[in-house]
């Protein structure tokens, strides 16, 4: 068995539901200590991080990932146990297979085979570890991120392993994401018997309207770089269960992925304004758990386009799509972003799982960036 494939299938067998690690990252330090990387773990909230160099020059190239994965769902529906990897057909399966342990068991291989060739090289070649981002995100890349910039310390570069790919391995990378701003609406009625509605206020009904207008709104039209802003209704909840009461209150769960043509607070004014123009008498909890970004394109991009182009021979999309990443905590800086990582197809699924084919490659891929953008 490869180097590889002994260093996936132990990560992957380490239990670590967000936010733990299940000593992950302490696999991943051995190895880049034996290389002569200097590593530091960050604790923070329950939340353990891996802060990683070698080198003290610029610029800085760092991988970032995280070593938490979600839940696992029912196991009795998974064809093996979720954190027992096994390769069946040329992939490999269990939780975190291509969300992304394969990605971190690359990027160290990867990081081994450029030391070996290059032992000298200029530079400063970094990892950005954490078991926060699955979760809430506020103890991990965020709280890293933070205390760099108090030490002074600068990424220039930074290469996220997300899982990027859509048919087959390159075909697309992000160079941006969408920002995500969660409400929770609480709509206040009267609670009363269903025989006498005039003396109840009930909130299923007047908060129809609402939901009506909320989910027929055109927030904004996009742009070049970003689709229209779209937004979901992720959960409701009212009543007491009962067929004969009218229930006193209702609240919903909704989410915006949102463009860099709208702010958060723009979208805050506007449903504040439709509820006032209905009379609805409701209140929201917002929570912004990122800000849209759009990396600027330097060294990085096209060091990712020109190996993927060398290797697999596609013209990558760079995309902004998808859901949310630690790639929106550490753009702020004015690093240059670019995840890349394996087919997403199953990420989050029963049997989740990846190419081992996939894996192999993209340690090349991994090695090829690394020198285009230390190298250069």
């Amino acid at each position: 068995m490869s180097q590889l494939l002994q260093l996936v299938r132990e990560l992957i067998s380490r239990p670590s539901v967000t936010p733990q690690d299940g000593g992950c990252q302490d696999v991943m330090r051995a190895r880049l200590e034996a290389i002569g990387f200097n590593c530091e773990t960050i604790e923070a909230g329950g939340v353990t991080n891996l802060f990683a160099t070698r080198g003290a020059e610029a610029p800085m190239f760092c991988f970032a990932g995280h070593t938490d994965v979600v839940p696992t769902g029912p196991e009795d529906q998974w064809q093996s146990q979720p954190f027992a990897p096994e390769i069946r057909d040329g992939k490999l399966y269990g939780r975190g297979a291509a969300d992304m342990k394969g990605s971190l068991a690359a990027m160290v291989c990867a990081a081994e085979a450029f030391v070996s060739t290059h032992p000298d090289h200029a530079g400063t070649l970094a990892f950005l570890i954490t078991s926060d981002e699955e979760g809430p995100a506020l103890f991990g890349t965020r709280e890293v991120m933070r205390q760099l910039a108090e030490r002074g310390v600068h990424i220039e570069h930074c290469l996220v392993g997300e899982p990027s790919s859509s048919q087959q391995l390159g075909d697309v990378v992000r160079v941006g994401r969408r920002g995500s701003l969660h409400a929770q609406f609480s709509v206040h009625g009267v609670q009363g018997h269903v025989a006498y509605p005039e003396k109840a206020l009930n909130p299923i009904h007047t908060v129809a309207p609402l939901i009506a207008k909320l989910t027929a709104e055109v927030w904004d039209l996009g742009n070049e770089q970003f689709p229209a802003t779209s937004f979901q209704i992720s959960n409701i909840q009212s009543g007491t269960g009962a067929n004969n009461v009218i229930p006193g209150s209702l609240s919903f769960i909704a989410n915006f992925r949102f463009s860099t043509a709208v702010t958060a607070a723009q979208l805050q004014q506007r449903c504040e304004q439709l509820i006032s123009e209905l009379g609805v008498n409701a209140t929201i909890e917002w929570n912004l758990s990122g800000e849209p970004f759009l990396s600027k394109h330097g060294r990085l991009t096209e060091a990712v386009v020109a190996a993927i182009k060398r290797h697999n021979g596609l013209d990558t999309e760079l995309s902004t799509g998808g859901g949310t990443s630690d790639g929106r905590f550490i753009a702020p800086s004015g690093t240059e972003v670019v995840e890349l990582g394996p087919v997403n197809s199953s990420i989050h699924q029963i049997d989740e799982h990846v190419d081992v084919s996939e894996l192999e490659h993209l340690v090349k891929l991994y090695q090829d960036i690394i020198e285009r953008v230390l190298l250069a």
